[in-house]
Order: C-alpha cells, then structure tokens, then sequence
C-alpha cells in the first residue's frame, strides 16, 4: 500500500519530531510559569487532592462514566453489527449521516425536542442513547471492515457444505472476523469514553460533571480540571496500551 521510508525521510520524520517535541517542552514550560506566577501552584492549592475523599468522589464520578461507556459500548456494538449485517440503503446512509452529526446536537435532541413530544427519560439514558446512535455508525464501518478481511473462502467453504448463510456468519465469519476487529474495538472505546464528558450538559455525574461541583466547592478551578484530565490520559493511555498489545498479538499469530 505504500513505499518502505527512505533514509532521507526517516531523517526529515526525526527533525519534526525533534522540533515538535521541542515546542511542546517550550509551551509546558510556558505555562506551568505563568501558573507559578499567578500562585496556582503553590503546595496550599494542591494539599485537597491529597486526600481521600476527594479522590473518592471524583473516582465516583469515574465510575459513573465506565458504567455509561460500557452501556452505551454494548449498545453501539449491538446497532453496529445490524447495520454492517445488513447492508442496503437505509444503513448505509444511516452510518454516513451518524458519522457526520456532532455526537452534540444529538445529546440536545434527546434532552429538549423528545421531551416536547412527551418521550422525557432518566438522565442515563439521554446520556447513553445519543452516544449508542452515533457510535453505532463508527462500529458498522469497523464490523464491515473485520468481516471483509476475512478470506471468502471461508464462506464458501462454510455454504458448500450445507450450512445457512447466517450460520455460516455466526460461526464461520464472524470468530474470525474478531480477531481483526479487537484493537479497532479498543481504540473505538477510547472515543467512547471521551464522548462520556458530555454527561455534564444532562446533568450525569460522570467525571467531568463530578469535577466542575468540586472546583465550584472549592473554588480550584485549574487544579481540579488538571486532576480530572489527568485521570482521563491515565484511563485512555492503558485502553490505547491494551490495543497496541492486541494489535502486536494479532501480528505475531498472523506471521
């Protein structure tokens, strides 16, 4: 699919990188003395984060958002392998238009235009639903994408021997299929996750909402928002860690 780099653009890759590494060192730098001179890092602002019920209400809030993303994940997965099972029209410009609509608006739809036609569900929901509709048309893509990686003659071999053709996708296709799709799956789960931070427009107490009450309690503004984004890279580095080992499993089990 593409040329093996030469060493003149192996030396150019390394230059960027060098001088975005660099800048980046640069703005860290930057800012962290901008926030000593303002006093927001002196020892007294960040002693709160040091204890335990701090901790213990934002790792609530942490929890709340596993519990949304793993509901909303079920569901979008579900809604995904429908639509990549049953291509026509209708799917496939469901997943064009779902991929193109901010996961936003969707959220705004379910919290202020359904309610006006008297369908009002639990916070949960208005959270999990619109984030399940968008998601599933991102799923669909990676389902279609597993299931054309596996080699055809694994169906045909499966309906030459009789076998229904939706059986042959259950358990012929599909098993096979997973082992493409896995780190896809988690890397998917990243955005996920991410996504989850709109709960504050419904009033969800994930992280994000949990973090803005705390800086509004305490008046830590930054620091609040500097732990809760800590946690976030924390939580998405190990799901960004764990497809990069899927992905190295799958090539070491393909060679």
């Amino acid at each position: 699919m593409f040329d093996v780099p030469g060493p003149r653009f192996r030396r150019r890759v390394f230059w960027v990188s060098v001088v975005s590494g660099l800048v980046l060192v640069g703005l860290v730098a930057l800012g962290l003395r901008q926030f000593a001179a303002g006093g927001q890092l002196e020892p007294v602002r960040w002693r709160p984060y040091l204890t335990w019920p701090v901790w213990r209400y934002l790792l609530g809030g942490l929890w709340s958002t596993v519990v949304a993303a793993c509901a909303t994940g079920v569901l979008a997965m579900a809604g995904g392998l429908l639509l990549a099972l049953r291509p026509n029209r209708f799917t496939r410009g469901y997943a064009e238009v779902m991929r193109t609509v901010p996961v936003l608006l969707l959220v705004y739809v379910m919290l202020f235009v359904l309610p006006s036609f008297g369908m009002n569900l639990p916070l949960f929901w208005k959270l999990v639903v619109p984030l399940a509709l968008s998601h599933a048309a991102s799923y669909a893509v990676i389902f279609r994408a597993g299931v054309s990686a596996v080699d055809p003659g694994q169906r045909e071999a499966g309906l030459s021997l009789g076998m229904p053709d939706g059986v042959v996708t259950r358990f012929v296709v599909l098993p096979q299929a997973v082992r493409h799709m896995t780190p896809l799956l988690v890397t998917q789960a990243v955005s996920l996750l991410k996504d989850t931070s709109l709960g504050y427009v419904v009033s969800y107490t994930e992280l994000l909402f949990n973090g803005r009450v705390l800086a509004n309690y305490n008046g830590l503004l930054i620091q609040t928002f500097i732990v809760v984004a800590f946690v976030y890279l924390v939580v998405n580095l190990a799901l960004s860690r764990l497809a990069h080992r899927l992905e190295a499993a799958r090539a070491r089990t393909a060679r």
